[in-house]
């Protein structure tokens, strides 16, 4: 491991228990998940950043002539 050594104090609680579970989620040091949330919050991503876009459901489409044919006739808003 190489880099510099730090000691943070008055880290608050609610910060501290989301570090920890997140550890405990990705089977990660305390060390590991605070640096990749500092290398974060500076924008200097640690780890590729989650996408929760819909990007995943490009070229998805089926058509569906009753939904389409529901639409038409106004059925869908009632």
């Amino acid at each position: 491991m190489s880099g510099k050594q730090y000691t943070i104090r008055a880290v608050p609680a609610a910060i501290d228990r989301a570090l920890r579970r997140r550890a405990r989620e990705e089977t990660k040091s305390l060390n590991t998940v605070a640096v990749e949330a500092l290398a974060r919050g500076l924008d200097l991503e640690a780890r590729p950043r989650e996408h929760t876009d819909l990007d995943a459901l490009i070229g998805s489409w089926q058509n569906d002539p009753a939904f389409d044919r529901a639409t038409v006739s106004g059925h869908f808003y009632k």
